[in-house]
């Protein structure tokens, strides 16, 4: 359904550390990407469009859906630390992937995307499990969420 989607994202800046560009950069292009096309649909929600706030608070991720007018129509969180190995795990292979690009071989280069690739495939199931009781969501979408959630966890 057309109306079942994010037409807003936001995440939650207060105190964030300068983010390096590639990380920026992430950013950018998740948000760009899940605004175009994504499926959003809320177990006990009227349609939307909405808009999604996403934060951290106490240990836990917080989704804070409205609806176009900014009034309230859920919010919930996700314990932080159920992500927590598959975000450190990603970041890790993340950091390998940008070295790598600067000294390793395409094949090498690509053996390290392929397992990049993977864990934010897993994360992404993560995220949709979690979220299942609470909204919805596809695949893509979930891609693109897990990867604004990894952005709400760099530290600087």
């Amino acid at each position: 359904m057309e109306e079942q989607r994010i037409a807003h994202i936001a995440l939650d800046e207060k105190n964030v550390p300068r983010r390096s560009p590639q990380v920026e950069h992430e950013r950018q292009v998740a948000i760009y990407d899940l605004l175009e096309n994504n499926f959003f649909s809320p177990v006990a929600a009227q349609p939307g469009p909405f808009h999604l706030h996403l934060s951290i608070r106490d240990g836990r991720l917080i989704f804070d859906v409205r609806d176009e007018l900014a009034a309230d129509l859920l919010r919930f969180g996700l314990a932080a630390k159920s992500f927590r190995r598959i975000i450190r795990d990603y970041f890790l292979v993340c950091e390998t992937y940008f070295q790598a690009i600067k000294t390793k071989t395409p094949s090498q280069i690509e053996a390290i995307d392929m397992g990049r690739r993977g864990l934010h495939n897993e994360g992404a199931e993560v995220l949709r499990e979690r979220l299942a009781k609470h909204v919805e969501i596809d695949h893509q979408t979930a891609r693109r969420l897990f990867t604004l959630v990894c952005v709400l966890h760099v530290k600087g």
